[in-house]
């Protein structure tokens, strides 16, 4: 079942793992459903799956909704890529484990709780996967060997070009570049991520599988190859909807959180005097990885669709997080708005979601570890914070609380259907009516007609926070 796998000017590894437990696995294991986990980098909620009319094209996105059920409200357990996936990974709340920022050592934290994948290899699955799956610092050092039988190992971005495709070298980094590169398609980590899942799909498998696929765009570098490019023109190009003094009304608890990454902002406006179209490139350049992005999803649902395992997989898909563009002057994620939490989520459960299902409760992803557990018939283990959503893929009408955001130490957000409230460490707040303000231009937390509703509100924030763990390496 694994072959050593070489591709075009890129070192890769496979790294394959045994356990006996799987190989003890019962024979009742085989009558399990098969589990095809996707998750994306950065994919926010400007795409076509949310709103027909939202100028990103994720048409592959929209038929994965179109055959299950999806969630229009959905959100990140936090807005940074290390405690996002380790939260869904482990079914833990960042608040509780303490792991808040990308270098925290989230395994040596929780040395002892089963992965998901762990989880399900541990009860007879074979588990397999490709692409960045946990946070790719310091070259792997996050993944988890354990959970996997067979990981494709790869370097997560295609070889940078020989310079910065912007023109713009004092800007950031390396990364902190966009513009169309490979002309090779196949030099890029997706295109390997979703050959790797086709291939897995076109295998005969003599126990459940659990195939973790693992897209890293639309996260910067922003590249793609031209043709991604070519659907979004210079002249038709749609731009984030922006608003003047945006950030006069914010509090001290956010300001302080967003301090670290105002250079993003600042640094897009001072690179425009330099290059006018800068910021219309950049967004224009996301655009057109978020498509990539799901054109890859594409080929690999296609490909499921043409294997023996269609009828019998479970298909969840989700983002770690948003994506912010502009929006309330600000670039990337790690802030608690809407932009940067809010995600796509569809999960496709034969049997018992129904196609074309549309479930507007707000939701965190603590309920995917659960969520898979029990469709999948295990035991539930002890160690989850988050609760399984079975019940509301069957009524979408059930009661569940409200979704919970956490952004390092002491800032939270709570998400109903109407309102977004954030508290910050400090104990200053915002308040958002998602009912006459999408945007969140206005901060209404001090309107004496919303005293209730924060009151309410602030019930679900956690009052202990776990101090932050240390970063890996020190």
């Amino acid at each position: 079942m694994c072959n050593l796998l070489t591709y075009l000017s890129m070192a890769t590894c496979l790294t394959t793992l045994t356990s006996a437990t799987a190989q003890a696995a019962d024979a009742q294991t085989g009558a399990r459903p098969n589990v095809l986990f996707i998750t994306i980098d950065d994919m926010n909620d400007w795409t076509s799956v949310f709103d027909k009319d939202n100028p990103i094209q994720t048409p592959n996105l929209e038929r994965l909704a179109d055959r299950g059920a999806f969630f229009t409200r959905a959100y990140c357990s936090s807005p940074a890529c290390n405690p996002s996936r380790a939260s869904v990974m482990t079914g833990t709340r960042p608040h509780k484990t303490g792991i808040y920022g990308n270098s925290a050592d989230w395994r040596g934290t929780l040395p002892d709780i089963p992965t998901l994948q762990r989880y399900f290899k541990d009860n007879g699955y074979f588990v397999c996967g490709a692409g960045k799956i946990f946070h790719h610092h310091q070259d792997w050092a996050f993944h988890d060997n354990a959970s996997f039988d067979e990981y494709l190992m790869m370097a997560i971005n295609e070889p940078y070009p020989p310079e910065k495709l912007n023109g713009l070298p004092n800007y950031g980094s390396r990364n902190t570049d966009w513009g169309p590169w490979p002309e090779d398609i196949r030099k890029t980590a997706d295109y390997r991520t979703s050959e790797y899942a086709v291939r897995q799909l076109q295998q005969e498998h003599d126990r459940p599988f659990f195939l973790n696929v693992g897209i890293y765009k639309p996260h910067s570098p922003f590249f793609a190859p031209q043709e991604y490019f070519d659907r979004y023109p210079t002249d038709a190009l749609v731009m984030p909807p922006l608003l003047d003094g945006d950030r006069e009304d914010l509090p001290e608890g956010a300001r302080s959180v967003l301090k670290p990454t105002d250079w993003y902002w600042r640094g897009m406006m001072k690179a425009q005097l330099e290059k006018p179209n800068a910021y219309r490139d950049y967004v224009r350049a996301y655009e057109a990885c978020a498509t990539f992005a799901d054109e890859m999803i594409g080929k690999v649902i296609d490909a499921l669709d043409k294997s023996p395992y269609r009828d019998n997989t479970i298909i969840v898909l989700w983002s770690d997080h948003g994506f912010h563009l502009g929006e309330k002057e600000h670039f990337e994620k790690f802030a608690l708005w809407e932009k940067t939490t809010h995600i796509p989520f569809i999960i496709i459960a034969p049997g018992v979601t129904d196609p074309g299902t549309v479930i507007g409760k707000p939701v965190d992803m603590t309920t995917i570890y659960p969520t898979l557990v029990e469709l999948c018939g295990l035991e539930m283990p002890p160690h989850v914070d988050g609760f399984s959503l079975v019940p509301l893929l069957e009524n979408p009408e059930t009661d569940i609380p409200p979704a919970l955001m956490t952004y390092e130490k002491g800032n939270h957000a709570i998400r109903t259907e109407r309102w977004r409230y954030i508290q910050y460490a400090d104990g200053s707040a915002e308040l958002y009516d998602h009912e006459n303000d999408d945007n969140e231009w206005t901060n209404v937390v001090d309107k004496p007609e919303n005293k209730d509703v924060v009151e309410r509100l602030r019930a679900f924030v956690p009052v202990e926070n776990a101090d932050a763990v240390p970063d890996l390496g020190g």
